[in-house]
C-alpha cells in the first residue's frame, strides 16, 4: 500500500498500480515496483488532492500499459494520436489541465505528460496569434513597431 499525501494534506491510499516507477518525487522516488506490498508513505507538495485524484485516475485507466522504452521516448510524436478515453480526461479547464502537467513532471509520470503536451499543442494547431492570445488569456504587450520586427524576422516560417 503507498499512501499519498497531497500538498493541502488529502491522503490517497493506493495500490501498486503500475509495474514501473511512477511517483518520482524528490527526495524520494516511490518505485511500486520494489515496494508492492510494503506501506509508503509520500508527500507530494506540489500536487494538490484534486489534482492527485485525477493522477491517481489516470494511473489507473493505464495500469496495464507498457512502460516507455527509451528509443520510443526519442520517436518523433504526433498530438493527433490520443485515445477516447484520454482524449475525454484531458477535457477539463486550463488550470487543471495545466496544473496535470506541473504534476506529471513532478511525479515523472511521461505519458501524462505527454498527453497534456499535446492536449495543449492541439489547442494551438491552426490558430493566428491572436486567437492563441484570447485562447489563452495572454495579453499583448508589444508594441505596433515591436511586432512587425518579429514578423518581419520570421517570415521564413510563415505557410506560403
Amino acid at each position: 500500500m503507498v499512501k499519498l499525501t497531497s500538498s493541502d494534506g488529502q491522503e490517497f491510499n493506493e495500490r501498486a498500480m503500475m509495474p514501473q516507477c511512477m511517483w518520482k518525487a524528490a527526495p524520494q522516488t516511490v518505485c511500486l515496483s520494489t515496494h508492492p506490498l510494503s506501506s509508503f508513505n509520500s508527500p507530494l507538495p506540489n500536487v494538490s488532492g484534486p489534482i492527485l485524484s485525477k493522477v491517481i485516475e489516470y494511473a489507473g485507466q493505464h495500469k496495464d500499459d507498457p512502460p516507455l522504452q527509451p528509443e520510443e521516448e526519442m520517436k518523433p510524436k504526433s498530438s493527433d494520436d490520443i485515445e477516447d478515453w484520454d482524449r475525454e480526461f484531458m477535457n477539463v479547464d486550463q488550470g487543471t489541465l495545466f496544473e496535470l502537467i506541473l504534476a506529471a513532471n513532478y511525479l515523472d509520470m511521461k505519458n501524462l505528460l505527454d498527453l497534456g503536451c499535446k492536449t495543449v499543442a492541439n489547442m494551438i494547431k491552426g490558430k493566428s496569434v491572436e486567437e492563441i492570445r484570447k485562447t489563452f488569456n495572454i495579453v499583448n504587450d508589444f508594441t505596433p513597431e515591436e511586432e512587425e520586427q518579429i514578423r518581419k524576422e520570421n517570415e521564413w516560417c510563415e505557410d506560403r
